[in-house]
């Protein structure tokens, strides 16, 4: 599936500074303050109409996959829509609308329309089949797109005519700023229907603002008419994706944020941080399958997926320096392959943790997850450090390595819910969520997992991130307030 964004804040509080925005430039405009508009104004959040929902320019260029460009379109309403006499236009980022190609049939609702363009000759991998073929070249980093009713030239994103209208990179029209520059492995796509990036809830979100409302990213997946409808038929988006119930800090791939850098994985996903050269979070779900007989693989190792020119932790790094290669995504809780379990061993699972804390509290409260999961339990856990600063078995270190921060805290987060489908509408105020920070010390074995529990509110207070952010407001300020009282063994 796609990467998307998710929104940092609350939903309550992004529908706040909203509204506030929008009563601002409300008044701006009738102080005469503001003297030009060229974007409609903004909504409030999934789309009304058929939007662009990804697009892509560097196919068939040197160091990409896909043989060909792409548009996809997406179509967020309950009611399916006639193309018949509409059109996708391209200009370059400065240039004026005199690509075109028409297109024809109708896009259902909650699906997919892929349109085909043309090839720089290289690539591997062909498209799916497409809804539509043209011959427009699109630039691999800046450019402008539109979706218009009509099948002659638009003038911009104010045309009456245009649908949807997504500028990138340089682009010198766009509503209201461009999205971010594209490559040969990168595409600019649209974050989902509720703002957020979990995998099966479309992506609908459109706020007319191309730089808010679509993301940057390497996961490439293309999708026409015969993809699922989304969202699923079930209700409540794909269930066990890692980050299926929020990204707490808005991670996005895209290598200008590049200490809140968004990197999926089929084991896990993580927020990087170029600067402390380790993840901020880690999140995953798990289940039974998880859990099977591999062996664990110890092949600690550097993360070559990184952006190019970042600089790689090795597997061994951290030798001597009297902290442990704190996995974040437990080596236990991916056993179902060798593939799986070695994946753990990436450095970007990493952090410098106090031996006794990896190995005694934090040991004990991963083999106190894997029995719930025992139990009859699926968990969404995200996992992390902060701060500056822990004492080893060696004393205390700022870094280790090549500049490796070692966090103060370490702290971590589980969602317990008994198995079964549509996670996310399943979270309820009485849904148990297991909250823990403890001081990343030799000390803190001391005492007992248990009694570092805290409220999720407290640890969202001192790391700024916002978790659970998929589930609705007032059952988020239920069970994040509460620190848990259940069994820890």
């Amino acid at each position: 599936m796609k990467i998307k964004s998710e929104l940092l804040s609350k939903n309550g509080k992004s529908n706040l500074k909203r509204k506030i925005a929008i009563f601002v430039t409300a008044c701006l405009v009738l102080l005469g303050t503001v003297t030009t508009v060229n974007v409609a104004p903004a909504q409030a959040a999934v789309g009304t109409s058929v939007v662009i929902s990804e697009v892509y320019g560097g196919g068939g260029n040197s160091g990409a996959s896909y043989k060909n460009d792409y548009i996809e379109l997406y179509n967020p309403t309950n009611s399916s829509v006639s193309l018949a006499g509409w059109s996708i236009q391209y200009a370059s980022s400065t240039g004026s609308f005199n690509s075109i190609t028409n297109l024809s049939g109708s896009i259902g609702p909650h699906q997919y329309y892929l349109v085909k363009q043309a090839s720089g000759g290289g690539g591997t991998v062909e498209l799916p089949t497409p809804n539509a073929t043209g011959t427009i070249n699109l630039s691999a980093s800046s450019g402008k797109v539109a979706l218009a009713k009509i099948t002659t030239a638009v003038s911009g994103s104010t045309d009456r005519n245009v649908v949807d209208f997504v500028g990138y990179g340089a682009a010198n029209n766009s509503e209201t700023s461009p999205a971010g520059t594209l490559s040969a492995t990168t595409s600019v796509e649209r974050k989902d229907n509720n703002g957020g990036i979990v995998q099966g809830q479309g992506n609908g979100w459109d706020t007319n603002n191309n730089a808010n409302d679509l993301v940057v990213t390497s996961n490439l997946a293309p999708q026409n008419s015969s993809s699922p409808a989304e969202p699923t038929a079930s209700g409540g988006g794909m269930d066990n994706d890692h980050i299926g119930l929020g990204n707490p800090s808005g991670a996005t791939a895209t290598t200008s944020n590049s200490n809140n850098y968004l990197m999926v994985k089929p084991q896990y996903t993580l927020s990087y941080n170029n600067s402390r050269r380790g993840p901020n979070w880690v999140s995953w779900h798990l289940e039974s399958s998880d859990i099977g007989s591999a062996s664990r693989q110890d092949n600690f190792r550097a993360d070559t997926t990184l952006p190019s020119g970042w600089y790689q932790v090795t597997g061994s790094e951290f030798s001597g320096s009297g902290f442990d290669r704190g996995h974040m995504t437990p080596s236990g809780d991916r056993t179902s392959s060798v593939e799986n379990n070695s994946a753990t061993f990436l450095m970007t699972n990493m952090l410098p943790q106090a031996p006794n804390n990896n190995q005694i509290v934090w040991e004990n409260l991963e083999s106190y997850s894997r029995k719930l999961v025992a139990a009859g339990n699926e968990l969404y856990i995200i996992a992390g450090g902060h701060g500056t600063g822990g004492t080893g078995s060696n004393g205390y270190k700022t870094t280790v390595g090549n500049g490796v921060v070692v966090p103060e805290t370490i702290w971590k987060v589980i969602v317990v819910l008994p198995k079964g489908n549509n996670d996310i509408s399943r979270v309820s105020s009485s849904t148990r969520v297991i909250a823990v920070m403890a001081p990343n010390t030799q000390a803190s074995s001391s005492q007992p997992w248990g009694s570092y529990r805290v409220s999720v509110d407290s640890i969202e207070s001192l790391t700024g991130y916002n978790f659970l952010s998929s589930v609705s407001t007032s059952i988020q300020n239920t069970i994040e307030a509460k620190v848990d009282t259940g069994a820890t063994n």
